[in-house]
């Protein structure tokens, strides 16, 4: 995966660490923990990422 990604969090996010930021990457998502960015990312490809998404925003309701 390349180091040189443009990872982003959501402006929901509070300042207590506990955040995931994400990266686009042409057909996929990399997601990484900010508090263990050493640990590498995981990604998932846009259907997973929009299946993910959809689940999420739903349940948060």
């Amino acid at each position: 995966m390349n180091t040189d990604l443009e990872f982003r969090k959501s402006s929901y996010s509070g300042g207590n660490g506990n955040c995931v930021e994400v990266a686009d990457v042409p057909g996929f998502s990399a997601v990484r923990d900010t508090q263990h960015r050493e640990l590498g990312t995981l990604t998932f490809d846009s259907v997973e990422w929009h299946a993910f998404l959809s689940t999420a925003t739903t349940a948060s309701r």
